[in-house]
């Protein structure tokens, strides 16, 4: 066996990925992220992943975002993995036919296939969750085929009193999955370490305690994942005002942001946000 192998929480021996440095994070452009989670060919909104609500269609929302100045945009079919159904391929066409900038998908990915169709229907990168976490090397079949770069882990975590795992020292975070409604007591930390061995090429990392709530981005969690991982974070969970976008960058350390309701809600802009991002010294790319 060779000496570089790691043996993971479910018992399989992996050799770690070698990224070069040009797959970590660094000083670009700070990354706006708009987020649609869909379920039933729908945008829908909810509180902790609960309590949905119709806010719109995928492809007038998205074409709307990138016309705001939106660097990326996340499409997550936040029923699939549920529902045990595959993610709306058409919708997903529909999508990417509209947008110039890049577009991540993710939801009821399984598998390499399910992956190359999606990349096949317009996608430039997949993100991977519940799959992932049930069987930890479809992170690095993913990266091995398709490259690091298209390789996005999202994490939802919640904060507990104690997990099953070793300490860490992000001990205090759970893993959720299967749209926040199993919680695993696998180290958020910990995993999202395994992730980047494995060859991830960015996390997402949402908080379940403030998804939904405008109550602003958890910032602790973000600056613990983002100053110990070489691969981008994308924070994700709580969005409140420009202004959590500037704490979250300058505080916090995230190379990306994403969010929903405030977007969805026009209680903010896009343009508002980079603006304000602007103001504060916080680099950003304006259309």
């Amino acid at each position: 066996m060779s000496q570089n192998k790691v043996l993971d929480r479910t018992g399989e021996f992996f050799e770690p990925l070698i990224l070069d440095e040009t797959s970590q994070g660094n000083g670009l452009c700070k990354r706006i992220i708009p987020c649609l989670d869909v379920a039933g060919g729908r945008t829908v909104k909810g509180v902790k992943f609960q309590n949905l609500r119709d806010v719109g269609d995928p492809v007038e929302l998205a074409v709307q975002y990138q016309e705001q100045g939106a660097d990326e945009l996340m499409f997550l079919d936040i029923s699939a993995t549920r529902e045990e159904r595959a993610t709306v391929y058409d919708l997903i066409r529909a999508v990417a036919d509209r947008l110039s900038i890049p577009f991540t998908v993710g939801g009821g990915i399984r598998t390499l296939d399910d992956v190359k169709r999606l990349l096949d229907c317009g996608a430039d990168k997949v993100s991977v969750n519940s799959a992932a976490v049930d069987r930890p090397a479809l992170v690095e079949e993913i990266a091995v085929a398709c490259g690091s770069q298209c390789c996005v882990v999202a994490i939802d975590a919640r904060a507990v009193s104690a997990v099953c795992e070793a300490e860490s020292p992000a001990s205090v975070y759970e893993v959720v999955v299967r749209g926040g409604t199993l919680g695993t007591g696998l180290d958020a930390f910990l995993w999202a370490k395994n992730c980047y061995e494995r060859g991830a090429g960015e996390v997402l990392l949402t908080s379940f305690d403030a998804d939904g709530t405008l109550s602003g981005f958890d910032l602790p969690m973000v600056s613990l994942f983002s100053s110990s991982l070489p691969i981008p974070v994308i924070a994700s969970g709580g969005a409140r005002d420009p202004g959590s976008f500037v704490d979250v960058f300058a505080a916090a350390g995230a190379d990306a942001a994403l969010a929903a309701s405030i977007f969805h809600d026009r209680l903010y802009s896009v343009a508002e946000v980079k603006a304000r991002l602007q103001e504060e010294g916080v680099k950003v790319r304006i259309c």
